[in-house]
């Protein structure tokens, strides 16, 4: 895979999961436990959702950490070589997902 290519695929997802995690902010504040204007069952699936957007969080930051190493190893000029074995990483993979760091064998663990 191209190197610009993939660095604007990364960039770009990058920026979209920035706007759902600016979205979702609100989801996941803190639950307000005001019986006065909200029920016992709204308040449990209320931080039942809380809850769904914190992990939801989580993934998505896990994600951007994946992200900037890619682009790290792409401004290091190592993008596309397997952390585990060094060898290339198959094109196909990295066009399904250029943050790929491990070839498909060491993935696989074999």
């Amino acid at each position: 895979m191209d190197k610009k290519a993939a660095k604007q695929r990364i960039e770009a997802e990058m920026a979209e999961l920035a706007t759902r995690s600016q979205l979702s902010e609100e989801a996941r504040a803190p639950v307000t436990l005001d019986q006065q204007s909200v029920g016992r069952l709204s308040r449990m699936d209320a931080i039942q959702q809380q809850s769904m957007e914190l992990a939801t969080e989580a993934r998505r930051r896990q994600r951007l950490a994946q992200l900037q190493a890619a682009l790290d190893r792409i401004a290091a000029d190592e993008f596309g070589w397997c952390l585990t074995c060094g060898e290339e990483i198959a094109a196909a993979r990295l066009e399904i997902d250029p943050a790929s760091a491990t070839c498909v064998d060491c993935r696989q663990g074999g």
